[in-house]
């Protein structure tokens, strides 16, 4: 049997595990009831290989899927891992604008959605290189491919994440980059292993889920999927299933605080909690109601995970904003404008590097160069470094807005209001909220016969996921420019409360 430390496919995280724990649970999903052995998911991932490769789908293809959280998508995600294929995950909020952007983009000649998704894909596949949209059921099939033989290096995902402008970008993600992930998970802090029990409530299209997946191969712990993040029910999920660790992020720590105090809060079998950008505010709270630590974490799409606070730190990084030591995997620097490091406890951009990490972005040499230039990725987030080398968040350079967890890119929302014919020039900024920690406004300069903000609302909705939708606007005759004539964020972001004199489409009236 190949020590985990060798394995470095997704593939032989699979065989392993089904040899190694046949009979044990690997996931059950809440909202069927469906349970699935380690021997099970080995098998029906063989068997959808096979139907996969019955319709054409060969080493290197690129195959879209949309669906919510049900067996199939983990499956597939393995399935087309066998095949030496490429998954290319949909999110399943995104409607006509964002969504042909990403199945035109990757170049998937094959998508798999599920029924109600059926019809979005196939209006939208024209434009694009899609073939066929079929759904799980049409994939059947009584045999196992053999696993094709693939490499560490190989990719497996083209996963769209929003930049910091255009529209998403494709990261191409190896096989390494999650078996880097799991192990280092299951080997060092939390040192997840055969005992434990997982939950995961965000959607699969994210990483999140996927590499929990891996991570539940690769430790031969029980994966609970639930059907989304429910606040009132999410602590019921947790003693129902007796889970032991489990990991969450954006706006739901805060969420979770804000339920009424229970009972039973702390009866359950936690031991460990990990979370990226738990409020600091919020962090000995959080760990006082449900008498657990919380674990503070760093990662990103295109690199997997690369700080996290040890029990080592907890108690000194406690409601400080510190994000940890970079894991065994990555090197990081503070580094200044010069690209050069920075003496510590000075501000700068946080830089990474290592092993598993993304290796770019997919059709875009120009960002991928960018991304890695000198050698390291540029996150773009300002950080700093103490004297023990503990690293603190503090903020982020991007043209971007994070709302309840969720990447917008200010260009890609611009982008879609320009579609509307009598939108002449937008302008997408972020407005600090004490909830969703941002949300979205936008400036517009309309022609003639200036539309509602209702109808630009319902207008953005029809083109983009529901979150990137503004929830403030503000008409303008003209905006200001910079001399190359680009909308002056800067000057725009002055103002004392952006809010103010804009229509609020959360309760219909103009502030």
């Amino acid at each position: 049997m190949t020590p985990l430390q060798n394995v470095d496919t997704l593939v032989a995280l699979v065989t392993r595990a089904a040899q190694l724990w046949p009979e044990r649970t690997a996931w059950i999903f809440d909202s069927t009831g469906a349970r699935f052995t380690f021997a099970e998911v080995d098998d029906r991932s063989g068997r959808l290989a096979k139907a996969l490769q019955d319709h054409g789908v060969q080493a290197g293809d690129r195959v879209a899927v949309m669906l919510r959280n049900e067996p199939e998508f983990p499956l597939l995600w393995l399935a087309l891992a066998k095949l030496g294929a490429i998954l290319v995950p949909v999110n399943i909020n995104y409607r006509e604008f964002d969504g042909a952007h990403v199945l035109r983009h990757s170049g998937a000649r094959l998508a798999v959605a599920a029924e109600e998704f059926v019809e979005l894909l196939e209006k939208i596949a024209p434009e694009t290189a899609v073939e066929r949209v079929l759904t799980p059921d049409a994939l059947q099939s009584e045999t196992c491919c053999e696993p094709r033989s693939v490499v560490a290096e190989q990719p497996v995902n083209i996963q769209y994440t929003s930049g910091t402008t255009g529209a998403p970008k494709g990261c191409v993600l190896p096989h390494r980059y999650w078996t880097t992930l799991a192990i280092g998970l299951a080997t060092g802090f939390p040192a997840v292993g055969e005992d434990d029990i997982l939950l995961t409530a965000q959607p699969f299209h994210y990483i999140d889920p996927q590499w929990n997946v891996a991570l539940a191969l690769a430790a031969g712990a029980t994966l609970v999927v639930l059907d989304r993040f429910h606040p009132s029910t999410f602590w019921a999920k947790v003693r129902e299933y007796e889970v032991t660790w489990f990991y969450c992020l954006g706006l739901m720590p805060t969420l979770l605080l804000r339920q009424p105090r229970h009972p039973d809060d702390r009866n359950h079998r936690v031991r460990a909690i990990s979370a990226s950008a738990i409020p600091p505010d919020l962090h000995a709270q959080l760990e006082e109601r449900w008498g657990v630590p919380w674990y503070e974490a760093f990662g990103m799409t295109e690199t997997g995970g690369d700080l996290r606070v040890s029990e080592a730190d907890h108690d000194a990084a406690v409601g400080t904003g510190c994000i940890g030591r970079p894991t065994r995997d990555r090197e990081v620097m503070i580094a200044g404008e010069d690209g050069k490091p920075l003496p510590r406890g000075e501000t700068g951009e946080l830089l990474i590097r290592g092993i598993g990490l993304m290796h770019g972005y997919h059709e875009d040499p120009e960002a991928t160069a960018r991304a890695f230039a000198g050698g390291w990725f540029h996150t773009g987030d300002l950080a700093r470094m103490d004297a023990e080398g503990r690293v603190y968040y503090l903020g982020r350079t991007k043209d971007m807005i994070r709302r309840s967890g969720e990447n917008i890119s200010a260009d890609e929302v611009e982008r879609a209001l320009l579609q509307h014919p009598k939108v002449q020039l937008a302008a997408v900024l972020a407005v600090p909220d004490e909830l969703r920690g941002e949300e979205v406004k936008a400036y517009v300069v309309c022609s003639d016969g200036r539309p509602s903000p209702e109808e630009l609302a319902e207008f953005c909705a029809r083109q983009l996921a529901y979150f990137k939708v503004p929830r403030f606007w503000t008409f303008a005759d003209d905006l200001p420019r910079t001399p190359s004539e680009r909308v002056a964020k800067g000057e725009l972001r002055k103002v004392a409360d952006l809010r103010a004199g804009s229509w609020d489409r959360s309760t219909g009236e103009w502030q």
